[in-house]
């Protein structure tokens, strides 16, 4: 049984971004997509799909990498909130990172945004990573 999947999601991210793997597979859940379609949104990924039906779906994430040098866009990838430890913040105390270079995805009441959504909107939520 898994206690963390958002860690599991983030470390497998990470992981295969460190080996210059092309791709990732994890188990899927709403959640997981969510996270990854901002990922993509924000260009720190290249794309995503689900493969399979009902529970043995699986999500397949498709890394991104400079043109110059081949390193990985994500330079880093952090869980900030985890079952042990919840941290909230208002709309006016959504992080930013490394200022602004990077992203925090909160989990608001109108779904999963990136901090400078949150802030527009004037939403706070639990904030769940951060990417740079």
């Amino acid at each position: 049984m898994m206690t963390d999947p958002i860690a599991d999601l983030l470390t497998r991210v990470r992981n295969a971004g460190s080996a210059r793997r092309a791709t990732t597979e994890m188990p899927w859940s709403r959640m997981k997509e969510a996270i990854v379609k901002i990922l993509e949104q924000e260009g720190y990924i290249a794309s995503h799909e689900v493969e399979g039906e009902g529970v043995k779906r699986t999500l397949k994430v498709k890394l991104a990498y400079t043109k110059k040098g081949g390193r990985s866009v994500i330079v880093g990838i952090r869980r900030v909130s985890r079952p042990s430890l919840r941290i909230y913040r208002g709309a006016a105390e959504a992080p930013r990172v490394r200022n602004g270079l990077g992203v925090s995805i909160l989990s608001t009441p109108q779904g999963l945004l990136v901090d400078r959504e949150a802030r527009k909107q004037n939403l706070g939520g639990e904030v769940l990573c951060e990417v740079w």
